[in-house]
């Protein structure tokens, strides 16, 4: 395995190397292993020989019976991705064609929809569209379920050939059915384009704040977080706080997201994956290489952030380094590895399970937040013509911090007349206040009721609670201390 230098991996033995899918591809860890060696074949289990002489007598009925004849390769081909498609979601069988799309996928750049799929229900699952692909900028969201493809039924069809239908020429069109909890089946059609992904963007939120997007975990994502994070540490060198987003991000490059977490602690384990071979057990651990140590650190997750994210978001969140906020995540915990066959055939196969730092499988559970946030927007709600303050009233007395002068003049002036719109405004608002709080409203009366004036405030509501999370750290900092040194 390749070492990156911000990690060191406890079990180097392994000759794997790793990689991921983009695009309509299934989110997952991917390794490759090398043709079986014969100390191996050698330690090759028996074959349960009742179940093999069933196997082949099922086999002479097809071959003598079956309708139409199909040569004995096409079946045994067959029974390979049965038995695969039997096990999991992502273990599958890969032949032809399927190893130069997996090449494609790997660099970055190919003709597709961005989307990364897996299987549910006997359909295609989207576990997140990537960013700023022809599916996120149609309104393709994580948890649909895509159930046509150009009008063909997929119930049942496996994630790698969904994605193969998904692919195509940069341009060319694709018609996809999909299925929404709370609606109705539609259609929406998508041109494919080139994917080329950026997979590590920054911004500043407001002074001493920033905000870094991870939209998935490619071979370099570890090089590109840390130059983004040096640039904000540089541009800021009294950054407060930090927002790290891994909302609907599948996953990828298992170095990727052990050098996003090594940034941020300096000693620790920080993933293991442990399976029934040898090969498949290591665990990784922190290195010195720490860029951020100390500064606050809030994490975005939701149902869209898979694998590697929850590599990120876990081990962070058993060091007590973040906290974690959005919603529980998507609880792919998995590790495949690709076994050669032939020269183009192999199987990619589940062969081990990541764990977090204390011990806790991230399979078919997720991560669950330290705060949970639904997505959702901010409005304002307008003021209420009954509310009003005492500068409101006519005759209020002055501030006693100020100095009178002749603008006071002219300020009880607006007073009659603030006074004479509440007067006015009462009778009319008492049948609105009287409202309040019932439950027999309509949509529409509550609406003139409580956002007469709507005005929306916060287009990203787990982002902005994040940030006043972060903000709300910061103002205890010197409370803290001023109790201290006041012996409270």
């Amino acid at each position: 395995m390749k070492n990156h230098h911000f990690f060191r991996p406890a079990n180097r033995r392994s000759l794997f190397s790793t990689v991921r899918f983009v695009s309509a591809a299934v989110a997952t860890s991917l390794l490759f292993s090398g043709p079986a060696t014969a100390q191996e074949n050698e330690g090759a289990l028996p074959l349960p020989l009742n179940e093999v002489r069933m196997f082949t007598q099922a086999l002479d009925h097809i071959r003598r019976a079956y309708v139409e004849e199909v040569d004995d390769e096409t079946l045994l081909e067959y029974a390979i991705q049965g038995m695969l498609s039997g096990l999991d979601p992502h273990s599958a069988y890969m032949a032809g064609n399927e190893f130069e799309s997996l090449q494609d996928t790997t660099t970055g750049q190919f003709g597709g929809l961005g989307v990364e799929v897996s299987r549910r229900d006997g359909y295609i699952l989207v576990v997140a569209p990537i960013d700023d692909s022809p599916a996120d900028r149609a309104g393709v969201l994580a948890g649909d379920l895509i159930i046509e493809i150009d009008s063909k039924p997929i119930r049942d069809m496996q994630p790698d050939e969904a994605a193969k239908m998904m692919r195509g020429e940069p341009g060319s069109q694709v018609s996809i059915t999909i299925a929404r909890e709370g609606e109705e089946p539609f259609d929406i059609t998508l041109t494919r384009e080139i994917i080329a992904i950026s997979s590590v963007r920054s911004r500043a939120l407001e002074p001493g704040y920033a905000y870094l997007r991870v939209s998935q975990f490619r071979g370099n994502t570890g090089e590109e977080f840390d130059e983004e994070l040096q640039e904000l540490l540089t541009a800021d060198e009294e950054l407060k706080g930090l927002v790290l987003d891994l909302r609907n991000n599948p996953g990828g490059v298992l170095q990727a997201s052990v050098s996003m977490v090594d940034a941020f602690i300096d000693s620790g384990d920080i993933v293991s994956t442990k399976g029934r071979l040898e090969d498949s057990r290591s665990s990784y651990s922190a290195s010195l290489q720490t860029i951020a140590p100390d500064i606050p650190l809030v994490v975005l997750i939701n149902n869209g952030s898979a694998s590697a994210s929850e590599i990120v978001a876990g081990a962070l969140q058993d060091h007590g380094r973040a906290l974690i906020m959005g919603t529980a995540s998507f609880g792919k915990g998995s590790v495949q590895t690709v076994l050669p066959l032939a020269a183009d055939k192999a199987i990619k196969l589940t062969t081990s399970l990541y764990y977090t730092p204390s011990g806790r499988s991230i399979q078919a559970q997720g991560i669950i937040p330290d705060i949970e946030v639904e997505e959702a927007f901010v409005t304002r709600r307008s003021r209420s013509v009954t509310q009003y303050k005492e500068s409101d009233l006519a005759g209020h007395l002055k501030n006693g911090n100020k100095i009178l002068d002749d603008t006071d003049a002219s300020a009880d002036e607006i007073d009659g007349e603030i006074d004479g719109e509440i007067d006015a405004a009462i009778d009319r608002a008492a049948e609105q206040e009287s409202k309040e709080g019932q439950s027999d409203l309509s949509a529409a009366e509550l609406a003139q009721v409580l956002i007469s004036a709507e005005e929306v405030l916060v287009n990203d509501y787990p982002l902005n609670e994040a940030l006043n999370v972060l903000k709300g750290i910061n103002a205890y900092k010197p409370l803290a201390a001023k109790r201290a040194a006041l012996g409270l």
